[in-house]
């Protein structure tokens, strides 16, 4: 098999680059930047000509898309440039591997639901109701791609964190070691995820498609996915875990209400994601988020 992985400098991608190393299959790590030490192909996935191009001359088996633009609130400014990232790109990539007879994993976010109430996990069947522009594009992406007629599946990922780059646990790893004190919102709930946990889970789809032995068109477990760690959090609770584990004691750490915070975005009050799904299609083991959590935070030590 050959992989192609866009986004590959980014959280998951590089995350993608440790599963790689433990595979026999080809992998072909594409972004729009180089950076010193990663072995990385230029590719911009809103050139349709261009992936059309690399995907043909390596004769790509299955592409996972890890790119996307991520931030939240200067999406609502920057709509134009978020939706050719997250509606056009995807469109574009399952164009492709309509054509080469490949697969697409495509990783999706919960922020495609929140603007209707609800209190129990969400599944996939769940109709979307995006409350800003990244939510709104991310949809929009995920129906291009359905539209398309690939073989893909797409995964629904929630509160994601590495050892690499920017992101939630190395913001509060540093908070939490410097600021005496630190309000963080505990009306919002979800489940954090490890991007490694989530890069696994990716590679056991990708050899569920190898071993299918299906038709173009026709792979059995095509669909909507949703995976996170396992177990139901918000985000004081989460700081307060990750500064338990990193022995940050002498942060006073409290309870503050979302108002607190104004923001351009209402962001999803719920959105723990069901998985149930994914475990029993591919036989996905899910991990807790307090052990997930733990791993990362021991590596980044």
């Amino acid at each position: 098999m050959t992989i192609l992985v866009t986004g590959a400098n980014g959280q998951l991608g590089n995350e993608m680059r440790l599963v790689a190393g433990r595979s026999s299959d080809r992998y072909i790590f594409t972004d729009v930047l180089e950076i010193p030490g990663l072995d990385t192909v230029i590719l911009d996935i809103t050139d349709l000509e261009a992936v059309r191009n690399l995907v043909a001359q390596n004769k790509v088996d299955a592409i996972v898309n890890c790119a996307a633009y991520t931030n939240v609130d200067k999406a609502e400014e920057d709509v134009e440039l978020c939706s050719l990232l997250n509606a056009k790109a995807p469109e574009n990539l399952a164009l492709v591997a309509e054509e080469a007879g490949a697969l697409l994993v495509h990783v999706s976010t919960d922020y495609v639901f929140g603007g209707d109430p609800y209190n129990t996990p969400c599944r996939e069947d769940q109709k979307g109701s995006p409350t800003g522009v990244y939510g709104l594009t991310k949809l929009q992406g995920e129906q291009a791609i359905v539209a398309s007629g690939c073989d893909y599946v797409i995964i629904r990922t929630a509160w994601l964190y590495s050892e690499f780059g920017r992101n939630f646990v190395k913001t509060m790893l540093s908070l939490t070691a410097t600021k005496p004190h630190l309000n963080v919102v505990f009306d919002q709930t979800g489940t954090p995820t490890y991007a490694l946990d989530l890069a696994e889970a990716i590679a056991t789809v990708i050899d569920d498609y190898a071993l299918s032995g299906h038709d173009k068109g026709s792979y059995p477990k095509t669909g909507i996915y949703h995976y996170s760690n396992e177990g139901v959090c918000s985000w004081f609770d989460f700081t307060k875990m990750i500064a338990e584990y990193a022995g940050n004691c002498s942060c006073d750490i409290q309870p503050c209400h979302s108002n607190e915070f104004p923001s351009k975005v209402t962001r999803p009050a719920y959105s723990v994601l069901d998985k149930t799904k994914i475990k029993q299609t591919f036989g996905v083991k899910v991990p807790y988020w307090t052990d997930s959590l733990k791993k990362c935070i021991n590596n980044l030590k």
